[in-house]
């Protein structure tokens, strides 16, 4: 099995349990390398799609977990292409949930790799994920290091652990093809508010905060919940509140 992006936040929970099920495993990443782990590290170029045909050749299974704020569209096809011609035959790729909703430039890009992998002629299978909490974390923290605490108005998400996605990301690779799967989302729905104010109470900061309203059609979107996943979904098990006690401990433990 390859599994491109296989050192992310997301890799590195998927490939220890592909290695768990019996899999031998390739991971795409910047630098071939041996870690001395079973695994091997080959590298190659998504955009420019040089050396792909030799990272895909004999997989049979190809998880694409690979991407950037930028160029993912590019890389998608580049990859899509070289599994074409190496006789995947399964190819699973990793989206975002609102994909087609938000007129962002990053989902722009998301949706164009969504696209590549849909309408390949590789047996495919697109799950789409909300927000990890890692994401959501950064994004409390980042805000919190302003002197008052921006808070956009009616924007709610469902952040969801990076464990829970990588379980349901397996459990489908281990699977049949099965084209666009219900989205897989946290177990609760937060405003961004209430995002940052778990972040200042588990960091013991303190910030005033400041209602924003975010403009334009992105904006309409975030406050009809747009992006979010009511119904039909697979929902997680961890929630914010645990992912930040968990980091909070960790964080404690090693100063």
């Amino acid at each position: 099995m390859l599994v491109t992006g296989g050192t992310g936040t997301l890799g590195r929970q998927v490939v220890p349990l592909v290695q768990a099920a019996g899999w031998k495993v390739r991971v795409l990443s910047r630098h071939a390398q041996d870690r001395g782990d079973g695994i091997e590290y080959v590298a190659a170029d998504l955009t420019q799609g040089d050396g792909l045909d030799a990272v895909v050749e004999g997989a049979e299974v190809v998880v694409h977990l690979a991407g950037g704020p930028k160029g993912d569209d590019i890389g998608t096809q580049n990859l899509v292409q070289a599994a074409e011609r190496a006789g995947v035959r399964h190819l699973v790729h990793i989206s975002v949930t609102a994909v087609d909703q938000l007129p962002l430039t990053y989902f722009k890009s998301k949706l164009g790799a969504e696209q590549a992998v849909r309408r390949s002629s590789v047996p495919w299978t697109v799950l789409r994920a909300a927000q990890f909490h890692d994401f959501a974390l950064r994004t409390t923290r980042a805000m919190a290091k302003l002197p008052v605490l921006p808070v956009p108005g009616g924007v709610r998400f469902q952040p969801v652990d990076a464990r829970d996605v990588a379980e349901r990301l397996v459990e489908l690779a281990l699977g049949e093809p099965a084209g666009l799967v219900p989205d897989v989302v946290g177990p609760k729905v937060y405003t961004v508010g209430e995002l940052a104010q778990d972040y200042l109470k588990a960091t013991g900061k303190r910030r005033l905060s400041l209602p924003i309203r975010v403009p334009g059609k992105a904006g309409k979107v975030y406050r009809a919940g747009g992006n979010l996943t009511l119904s039909g979904a697979h929902v997680g098990t961890r929630t914010w509140e645990d992912f930040l006690a968990a980091q909070t401990s960790a964080k404690a433990a090693a100063e």
